[in-house]
């Protein structure tokens, strides 16, 4: 199967999969508001749940965003998001960097780890991790980053930073909103992602058209 399809396949069904949380928690959020413990207390198993999904490759907690924004507002979410996502991808560099090979395949497939190791530039890394953030899962970024770089921590730690802040208040903010703009958002977005990547197909072919014909 081609990568962009596998790639478009996943993302679509991550979207359905938090749509379908969202319904469900949206529809129902004064019965769950009495099953899940709120306060400081839910905050922390909240948190514990973030870090674990980024050490612990592939277990994902997006889903529970819906919740967590429902049962304390976006703006909230979003700074557990962040400080979350911070911490796990910090313990898993930290984990990478100092143990290697040996333990981090206990953790996640090697050759995903493998295939990142490719894309990580040898110049300007700082803002390539910045970038890379926003379209890499923390999980397999942070371990590829320990292993097969020499970043310092606190370089890592801030361009994971500047990274995951905007994506932490995006996904906490669409977790809030009525299901049905929801489903209007992430249609509209496709349908934009969509015209771009036929625009720049499209542009492509005219430019090897182009070519061919300087040729002839």
């Amino acid at each position: 199967m081609d990568k962009r399809i596998k790639g478009l396949i996943e993302v679509l069904l991550v979207v359905i999969v938090f749509l379908s949380f969202s319904y469900v928690i949206q529809s129902n959020l004064s019965s769950l508001r009495g099953l899940v413990t709120g306060g400081v207390q839910g905050m922390i198993i909240y948190l514990i749940l973030e870090i674990s999904s980024i050490v612990i490759a592939p277990v994902t907690t997006l889903p529970l965003v819906v919740l967590a924004t429902n049962l304390w507002g976006w703006v909230f979410t979003g700074i557990l998001n962040v400080i979350g996502w911070l911490i796990g991808s910090w313990i898993a560099f930290v984990i990478a960097r100092k143990y290697g090979v040996v333990i981090v395949k206990r953790f996640i497939a090697l050759e995903k780890v493998r295939k990142i190791e490719s894309r990580i530039p040898k110049e300007h890394l700082f803002w390539s991790v910045v970038l890379m953030r926003m379209i890499i899962p923390a999980d397999i970024l942070s371990y590829a980053l320990g292993i097969f770089t020499k970043m310092k921590t606190k370089d890592y730690l801030l361009a994971t930073l500047m990274g995951i802040t905007p994506f932490a208040f995006i996904w906490a903010y669409f977790g809030g909103i009525n299901f049905y703009y929801q489903i209007i958002l992430f249609l509209v977005t496709g349908i934009l992602i969509l015209l771009g990547w036929l625009t720049k197909l499209t542009c492509k072919k005219c430019v090897e058209f182009a070519r061919k014909g300087k040729r002839n």
